[in-house]
């Protein structure tokens, strides 16, 4: 996308040709490099796209990483809750030192020394506990999915984060330049005001309107300097180095959807923080389940094998002995604590549908907005670009009438500073244009690496998924943590 400004209608006098520099700057504002000693060097050979710094901020984010680390970290709740299927095996072992001394009618009769030790070994299997175990694994599976939801959700903040910092370096680039540019008009508009004073063809009051508007620009173009020293500090944080160079930027307009009937049906069904809305309803039903199945008996079997050694003070003694036992537990009355746990259960399971029904609506609302502010932008540029070409030929007309004595100083600066307005109002607009244009791919969840076609090794949690649901021991992570 090229930013255009419109045409230079000016001459070839001394404001003429800074006009034009004004022009030329605004003609091609997407195509501006930052300046070297707000940004470093230049260098065409390392001019970076916004494909670019996408797939920069996609590998960069801490916010995108440490998402990742928690739908990791989601993914462990999956064999936390299996482990209720399998056995748990527990080992004892004791030692100890006990002297037995055996006195009759003031006599001693037997005085012994021993070191009793006992090793027992106890696995125990629970064979069926309500179904807590099955619905407990179906709960850590729901909210592995519900945790992806809200990584692509992350993701998609992210790039529209990033794609909104690559823009406002390059608006705000353009916008110092304009008013860098400005400056130089009004610098020397003053002096030709001081000289034609100075030969009595206008008074002080000219000269004083000339300085004032210099100041203004002057003001003007301090508060762009420091608007783009923001937006770089910004770009760096999203993006993860400083802006070099930066390549004009198009919308995705052939990505978003054509209608916006389209687009809002298209976020009710794929729109991640609707998917995670209806997960949470889902692991919210099954924890009454769970709930209930705590009503329900549970049977459990126990086998145990015990060694014991040196006991009950004699030398060289060994027991050993083996047992299994299965036990049924059924719970009748605990208070009312259970039962309220399933009352609690299912309101929650009423609030998460609530809230999956306030996420739609939130989520059309935002495809209505983000649908709004796109095709104004278009409309917005149209006009702007109309302003633009009818405020320059106004320009010119009042310089051409200044010369003749019709317009005044004030006139001419008033004219200036217009159309110096309807340039910047021009580029905002197509800053605007592309934001919006991912702002609302990402309403309609749809703004992702792969969306966008960035060259980035895309993360998929599926991996290690599969590759912890079924560990039975070891404390490492895949990645050898």
């Amino acid at each position: 996308m090229v930013f255009d400004a419109g045409r230079h209608p000016e001459g070839n006098s001394g404001a003429g040709f800074a006009a034009r520099k004004q022009w030329k700057a605004s003609a091609s504002l997407l195509c501006l490099a930052l300046f070297a000693s707000t940004c470093g060097s230049i260098s065409p050979a390392r001019a970076e796209s916004m494909s670019g710094a996408l797939s920069k901020s996609y590998g960069y984010s801490p916010d995108l990483n440490q998402q990742r680390a928690a739908t990791r970290a989601a993914d462990e709740a999956v064999p936390r809750a299996a482990a209720g299927w399998r056995p748990t095996v527990t080992a004892t072992s004791t030692m100890g030192a006990q002297q037995t001394r055996t006195i009759d009618h003031g006599r001693l009769k037997a005085d012994t020394n021993t070191i009793p030790r006992t090793n027992n070994l106890a696995v125990t299997q629970t064979l069926y506990n309500g179904g807590r175990t099955g619905n407990t694994v179906r709960q850590a599976e729901t909210s592995v999915l519900q945790s992806r939801e809200t990584l692509r959700q992350s993701e998609q903040d992210v790039l529209l984060a990033g794609a909104t910092a690559y823009m406002n370096v390059l608006r705000d680039t353009a916008l110092l330049q304009l008013q860098t540019n400005n400056v130089e008009v009004l610098q020397q508009q003053l002096k030709q005001t001081e000289d034609r004073f100075q030969v009595g063809e206008v008074t002080r009051t000219d000269v004083a309107q000339s300085q004032a508007s210099l100041a203004q620009g002057q003001a003007s173009a301090a508060t762009a300097r420091f608007n783009l020293q923001n937006s770089i500090a910004v770009y760096r944080q999203v993006i993860g180095e400083q802006p070099r160079n930066l390549e004009p930027a198009r919308p995705v307009e052939a990505l978003l959807p054509r209608s916006l009937e389209a687009a809002a049906e298209q976020a009710q069904k794929q729109h991640p923080r609707i998917q995670a809305a209806l997960h949470a309803v889902d692991v919210a039903a099954l924890n009454v389940t769970i709930q209930e199945g705590a009503l329900l008996p549970t049977v459990s079997a126990t086998g145990t094998a015990a060694v014991n050694r040196d006991v009950s003070g004699y030398n060289n003694y060994q027991n050993t002995s083996f047992s299994a036992v299965a036990s049924l537990s059924m719970p009748l009355y605990e208070g009312g604590a259970t039962y309220a746990g399933v009352r609690q259960a299912k309101e929650l399971l009423g609030q998460a549908r609530l809230a999956a029904d306030q996420q739609r609506e939130a989520i059309r609302s935002n495809v209505v907005a983000a649908w709004g502010a796109f095709q104004t932008t278009k409309l917005q540029i149209q006009s702007y670009q109309a302003q633009v070409r009818a405020n320059e030929i106004a320009l010119e007309g009042v310089r051409e009438e200044a010369k003749v004595g019709q317009r005044t100083t004030l006139d001419v600066l008033n004219a200036q500073q217009t159309l110096l307005n309807s340039r910047v109002s021009l580029v905002t607009a197509q800053r605007d244009q592309v934001v919006t244009s991912y702002a609302l791919l990402a309403a309609s969840g749809q703004l992702s690496a792969l969306t966008l076609g960035l060259r980035v090794d895309s993360y998929d949690p599926s991996l290690h998924f599969d590759q912890v649901k079924n560990k039975w021991i070891g404390t490492r992570t895949p990645d050898g943590n």
